[in-house]
């Protein structure tokens, strides 16, 4: 016999998914005039500070006409990776319970 799955209260849903928004929304509004800069601004100032006199020896072969496109493609790029991790999940878990 098949243990039935439980399902969460929906009380407690609703619960942890405010909670998750309250966590997302706070920090906007603690820091308003921070700057959220990418990791590869991060790394060029490093370098520049290290070694002032530094040369990229390599250029990228395709660059966003601007900062929005490159937020677009960075977030297709997280919303397809979020679906592929989604799928095996979920693909592994019906092979599972076919199996059973």
């Amino acid at each position: 016999m098949q243990p039935t799955p439980t399902s969460f209260p929906r009380g407690l849903t609703v619960l942890l998914v405010t909670t998750v928004i309250v966590l997302a929304v706070i920090p906007l509004f603690l820091h308003r005039s921070s700057e959220f800069g990418g990791a590869d601004t991060a790394a060029q100032s490093a370098i520049t500070e290290i070694a002032p006199d530094y040369e990229p020896w390599f250029s990228p072969v395709f660059e966003p006409p601007g900062s929005e496109t490159e937020s677009l493609l960075f977030a297709v790029q997280a919303a397809l990776g979020a679906g592929f991790i989604g799928y095996f999940f979920g693909l592994k878990r019906g092979s599972r319970q076919a199996g059973r």
